[in-house]
């Protein structure tokens, strides 16, 4: 009897089973069923990683630039600003007096490298003001004198 019990339960079973090859997929629940999930949580964090390398260098320059700033905005550097342009203001002066009156035709200023020659001409009734820069580039100016008045 035991053997007729299981030879039908095995034949029952036997007919009933069906199988099928096994694969193994890799699926992370973080990701789904979706294939390009891990290429586009990959290219999000090289983004956010891009972007946070732009921010920093953004603020470093930002924070060099304060310091700039800062180190200009100190006592001493508004007294040498200060002094450097009333000098500047002096020779600026002293020239002008130099072309406007007095009996002297020419005139020649070397300064840092830059040379201003001027010639008063009284027939033409002007001043030509020849500047090189320390490059050799010429800038000329003609100032008329004639018709020049405040």
């Amino acid at each position: 009897m035991k053997k007729l019990i299981l030879a039908s339960f095995m034949t029952i079973c036997s007919s009933s089973v069906m199988a099928s090859q096994m694969m193994f997929g890799f699926q992370n629940p973080q990701f789904g069923d979706d294939p390009s999930a891990w290429s586009t949580h990959q290219l999000t964090v090289e983004s956010t990683e891009y972007a946070r390398k732009q921010a920093l260098a953004a603020q470093k320059k930002a924070d060099d630039a304060a310091a700039a700033a800062a180190a200009q905005n100190t006592n001493l550097a508004k007294f040498m600003n200060n002094l450097e342009s009333r000098i500047y203001a002096q020779l600026s002066l002293q020239m002008s007096n130099a072309m406007f009156s007095g009996t002297a035709t020419t005139g020649s200023l070397d300064f840092q490298g830059t040379t201003i020659n001027w010639v008063k001409d009284s027939a033409a009734q002007t001043i030509t003001l020849n500047i090189i820069d320390p490059n050799g580039n010429a800038t000329n100016i003609v100032v008329p004198i004639g018709s020049f008045a405040f």
